[in-house]
């Protein structure tokens, strides 16, 4: 391959025009020949800048309103021809060779993030001509070189002063970012179109099974484009490099969200944000959840967001230390107040009172994050190594009709609804989980744990800690007790009723158990772990 060509004909076609009046008026200076179309010629004209048309080139108009102007044998051959095979072809036909080729392409991604757009709308902004031009270009390097972003202008006109061409090495790096460009175009476009495939077709039951033909359940093929948000510090832990990737399609979620004060956000930030803002959703009525390793330490629902601070804060006060919170109100001036005289990494809430700015502003390292969008999603994965897994999100609520109970104490009404607040939070910890609440707040904790007696332990010695009464409360398991020695540790402490999946092959032995020490037991059918 030649290691520098010269560059005589340009074909400029841009829908982001950003800087490009200023660079095609270099280009000509330099003595290079522009050609354009539509929009972009216009714009060229009316800045005095040179250029011939597409028309002109062709001999054939623009039609069906622009849809089809670039898609002819003399725009593609004079891009797509070998300079050293295929000379005396383009001398019978008259095509001239099209050394630069400047595109980028309809604002698809833009669009279809705009409130309430429609699918008519998409698909006018779906584009053809321009990815059928930059992959040409690209494919053909070796003689051509293509440009998708305005960032590139100032290196190509470096190089043209410097080399009086392009090399080789940069031509090469140009056709790279252009078949990325382009493919991640096309999965945005893919990724929108087939959205809600997972959605008609991967009908979830509430128990999460599929139904009807689980061959049709997921596409045969999913796509998904990133777009490169921002560089981090490092990852978990210093030695890591990382960087924040947005989703091209998706307008909700923290990488969207506005951060009016503190910090660049971390990789830890980020991961414990998001498990905050996931689970403080649940809620109905105003609740806080804070997060430590992507794990609640407390959450509580009130009829006051201030309240619900309080509740969840003086849960686990110790591990809150440095914690995530997130509200699903507003932040109020007396919930900031009560922040402002504790340490927290980050605060997520839908919005933020101007007296709450006020008073966090005092704090200039807290990171604080206003997500007024919600976008539910319904699927989410899992990267493993050499593979990606895709499941439909766990987005069953628990309602008390949902409930077997298996023993013979029944609950209280005030235990049920407990039971139900205490599943919310726990479809959102790291298994095996046992959580111990009331109707309001949770108490004890145990999380993580690869025994499920282990975890049974920790969270009695939480609530142990704390003020609350064990007659009070309930317990509850993210699965089901493999053995009656839980329920064994769980009688002496107090507590009088618990939740669970069941479905172990023991579950008459864990309920014998049950009515033995005089618990009840209720189970969901559900289980809900985390991993």
């Amino acid at each position: 391959m030649q290691e520098v060509i010269s560059i005589q004909n340009a074909l400029i076609s841009v829908s982001n025009k950003t800087g490009i009046t200023d660079f095609a008026r270099s280009l000509t200076q330099l003595g290079i020949q522009l050609i354009s179309t539509g929009k972009t010629s216009e714009l060229l004209h009316d800045n005095q800048v040179a250029s011939c048309t597409v028309t002109e080139i062709t001999g054939f108009p623009e039609i069906m309103d622009g849809r089809v102007k670039t898609l002819h044998p003399k725009i593609h051959a004079g891009i797509l021809g070998l300079r050293d095979k295929h000379a005396d072809v383009a001398k019978q036909y008259h095509i001239a060779w099209l050394d630069l080729v400047i595109v980028n392409l309809y604002p698809f991604a833009e669009t279809i993030k705009k409130p309430g757009v429609t699918l008519s709308e998409a698909i006018e902004k779906i584009d053809v001509g321009g990815p059928t031009m930059i992959r040409a270009a690209a494919k053909n390097f070796a003689w051509v070189v293509v440009v998708v972003d305005p960032q590139d202008y100032s290196l190509i006109l470096d190089e043209l002063q410097t080399y009086q061409g392009i090399r080789l090495a940069t031509r090469r790096y140009l056709a790279v970012k252009a078949f990325t460009h382009t493919a991640a175009y096309d999965a945005t476009i893919s990724a929108y179109l087939q959205q809600d495939v997972i959605v008609r077709n991967a009908v979830l039951r509430s128990d999460n099974l599929a139904v009807a033909d689980p061959s049709h359940a997921f596409p045969s093929q999913l796509t998904l484009s990133l777009e490169k948000h921002a560089e981090l510090r490092y990852g978990e832990n210093p030695q890591q490099r990382a960087c924040a990737y947005r989703i091209s399609s998706t307008t909700s979620g923290l990488l969207s969200a506005i951060q009016h004060q503190g910090k660049p956000l971390s990789y830890n930030n980020l991961v414990d944000a998001d498990a905050a803002w996931n689970c403080v959703r649940e809620f109905a009525q105003p609740a806080c959840v804070i997060v430590k390793h992507a794990n609640p330490c407390g959450a509580a629902e009130s009829s006051d967001i201030s309240h619900a601070f309080t509740l969840a804060l003086h849960a686990d006060a110790v591990s809150a230390f440095g914690g995530i919170v997130a509200l699903n109100r507003p932040c109020t001036q007396a919930v900031a107040e009560q922040m402002a005289q504790i340490f927290m990494e980050v605060i997520i809430a839908p919005s933020y009172d101007a007296a709450a700015l006020s008073i966090l502003a005092a704090k200039p390292n807290l990171r604080v994050l206003a997500v007024p969008v919600y976008t539910p999603v319904t699927y989410e994965m899992k990267y493993i190594e050499g593979a990606v897994l895709v499941q439909g999100k766990d987005t069953a609520m628990l309602t008390e009709t949902d409930l077997q109970v298996v023993t013979r104490v029944k609950p209280s009404q005030q235990q049920l609804m407990a039971m139900l607040f205490a599943w919310r939070v726990l479809k959102h910890m790291k298994s095996n989980a046992i959580l111990i609440a009331n109707a309001h707040v949770t108490v004890g904790v145990g999380v993580g744990q690869v025994s499920r007696v282990d975890a049974v332990e920790l969270a009695i010695r939480k609530m142990q800690a704390s003020s609350e009464q064990a007659s009070e409360l309930i317990l509850a398991s993210d699965a089901f007790f493999p053995f009656r020695d839980s329920i064994d540790k769980i009688a002496p402490t107090g507590i009088p009723a618990i939740i669970q999946s069941g479905g172990s092959m023991r579950d008459a032995e864990v309920i014998a158990a049950c009515d033995e020490h005089g618990l009840v037991m209720v189970l969901t059918g559900k289980r809900c772990f985390r991993h």
